[in-house]
């Protein structure tokens, strides 16, 4: 893995926890999680993801309940309650860092030009 890779990594990490988050305002399973992203742009493992949401799961953030009405059993995930607290608390901090960043990368752009 080069370190632009490794780096680029890193920084996603951190982002597809909100990412996820953001999309279980309204009950999802696994595979539709996934997809739901991807529309958007954001492409996920499964082998990433089932651990996460199992991470969310543990801190409370996130329940699952099983469907069983289908022919094959879904497991279903939903911000809790407390999930959807951290979840706008999340967004606030992830708007607030993005216009801090922004300004410093588009101070960037000015000193290049000089």
């Amino acid at each position: 893995m080069t370190l632009l890779n490794s780096l680029v990594t890193e920084l996603r990490r951190g982002t597809l926890t909100l990412a996820v988050l953001s999309q279980l305002r309204s009950p999802q399973y696994g595979y539709s999680l996934v997809q739901s992203l991807e529309k958007s742009g954001i492409t996920i493992e499964q082998s990433t993801l089932y651990p996460l949401l199992r991470r969310l799961e543990k801190q409370e953030l996130v329940t699952s309940s099983w469907d069983t009405t289908e022919k094959r059993p879904r497991k279903y995930y939903v911000l809790s309650e407390f999930g959807t607290e951290i979840y706008e608390q999340l967004k606030e901090e992830w708007e607030k860092t993005s216009a801090e960043l922004r300004s410093l990368l588009k101070g960037d752009e000015s000193s290049e030009v000089d």
